[in-house]
């Protein structure tokens, strides 16, 4: 078996005459790259003149003696290993990473592409954490967007008539049927919220009304009795209008834990009385005696009564009917605003008697009251107002202050 063959040194490059020799100057250490010598020599005129005749194939001493000094020496150059069958089928599934270790082209030492210069254990965890922290996040979040709206509703309450018996003679707290299903038309759960007391049946109860901000999505105030005088620093003008200090207390804290949560708050008549009287506003105790010129705005057709509201320009409440500034609402109510509380703006009013039919709370997202009951109309309804903007406005705010 023969020995096999190891290349040969390249040959030195044939002597010049001494003549010629002695006239080159000796060359110098050049600093600069060097281009890599080409087959045809580089031409020495400028582009676009002719080379003379014979140029081509003359070669300067200088020349030769550069490029045999340039060329490097066969040992020196690695050669190209062979394919390796193997080693492309085993890359081909392993990915680009683990088949430059396997042909052992892979840079050594080269940290990977998360890590940082100059990078300790406490950043790298660091970042480790703050990753899992965010995924965590974003799956909270998933869970709270698609979870279902919750809205409280205030209380109505029933107190007992003396020497009553059965449930006249028992508090009853209620929800009225049509502010609960309007608000459940949009997939909404709905939630009375009872007044709250330190004596429980077994125990004191430690819940608040806070709680109640805290874990629901949005407050309706709806309608019912009177608010009482005494709220707005008053006395009753007469007798049957005392109105119910009990709810007023009882909705003016809840009113107030919402706000405070930054929940929106929407009040339904008796609820937007409510709403003004809790930043020092006052009322007409009856619409009917302190303002004679006014229309009617309750009567025994209860809900069949209507009458033309304004809306201000600019306001909230326009913005949600672009396309109309009037419009035609039940009215069931003898008391209206009279003083404008602090930081409210009104946002409709009668059209024919200018009383106060609707108002709005400047200093949160959404806190507003409106004089007509949107759970009477119809969705849609090409008579009186309809109430599908009102709700959904309500409840956008609602899910944008979840978060």
């Amino acid at each position: 078996m023969s020995e096999p063959q190891s290349p040969k040194p390249a040959s030195p490059p044939a002597p010049q005459p001494a003549s010629e020799s002695a006239s080159q100057p000796a060359s110098q250490p050049v600093s600069q790259p060097v281009a890599p010598p080409s087959s045809q020599p580089a031409s020495r005129l400028a582009p676009g003149l002719a080379s003379p005749p014979g140029s081509e194939s003359a070669t300067s001493p200088f020349d030769a003696t550069a490029q045999a000094g340039l060329a490097p020496s066969p040992a020196t150059i690695a050669p190209t290993p062979a394919p390796d069958p193997l080693i492309d089928a085993a890359s081909d599934s392993a990915g680009p990473v683990a088949a430059e270790q396997m042909r052992g082209t892979a840079t050594p030492n080269v940290p990977p592409a998360y890590l940082k210069a100059h990078d300790s254990a406490w950043s790298v965890f660091g970042r480790i954490f703050a990753a899992r922290a965010r995924a965590l996040f974003d799956r909270a979040g998933q869970r709270i967007t698609q979870r279902t709206l919750r809205i409280g509703v205030s209380a109505r309450i029933f107190h007992p008539e003396p020497g009553a018996k059965g449930l006249r003679g028992r508090t009853l707290q209620y929800l009225e049927e049509s502010v609960a299903h309007w608000v459940m038309s949009r997939d909404v759960l709905v939630f009375m919220i009872p007044t709250v007391g330190h004596q429980g049946m077994l125990h004191p109860s430690n819940i608040r009304l806070r709680d109640y901000a805290k874990q629901l999505d949005g407050l309706v105030l709806q309608g019912g009795a009177d608010v009482s005088p005494q709220s707005y620093a008053d006395v009753a003008t007469r007798p049957e209008w005392p109105g119910d200090r009990v709810r007023d207390m009882y909705e003016l804290e809840l009113l107030h834990e919402f706000i405070e949560a930054g929940k929106p708050v929407l009040g339904v008549c008796r609820g937007c009385q409510l709403i003004n009287v809790a930043f020092g506003g006052t009322l007409y105790q009856d619409i009917a005696t302190d303002v004679p010129s006014a229309v009617v705005h309750v009567n025994d057709e209860y809900d069949r009564l209507r009458h033309t509201i304004h809306f201000a320009q600019g306001s909230t409440l326009a913005s949600m009917f672009p396309t109309r500034a009037d419009a035609l609402v039940n009215s069931i109510h003898h008391q209206a605003v009279r003083t404008l509380g602090r930081d409210l703006s009104i946002e409709a009013v009668s059209a024919d008697d200018g009383i106060v039919e609707s108002i709005r709370y400047r200093k949160a997202p959404f806190v507003m009251g409106v004089q007509w009951h949107p759970e009477f109309h119809s969705a849609g309804g090409p008579e009186l107002l309809d109430c599908t903007p009102l709700l959904d406005t309500f409840l956008r705010h609602a899910r944008e202050t979840r978060f």
